[in-house]
């Protein structure tokens, strides 16, 4: 039950990697605006992968 709330987390990254680009970032021009976003989204999403696999064992 523990590792679905940060499975969850790991959607809600997805859901915001769909509407912040057409959302919060419509108007930025430059591109290192969407840049630095998708940049964080996915160094957040490969910590929260880190954090859930982080007790999986090998059999």
């Amino acid at each position: 039950m523990r590792r679905s709330k940060w499975v969850w987390l790991v959607w809600a990254v997805v859901l915001l990697c769909y509407l912040v680009p057409y959302t919060l970032l419509t108007d930025v021009k430059a591109w290192y605006g969407s840049f630095l976003f998708w940049t964080v989204a996915g160094l957040a999403v490969i910590a929260l992968n880190v954090f859930i696999t982080k007790d999986f064992e090998g059999k």
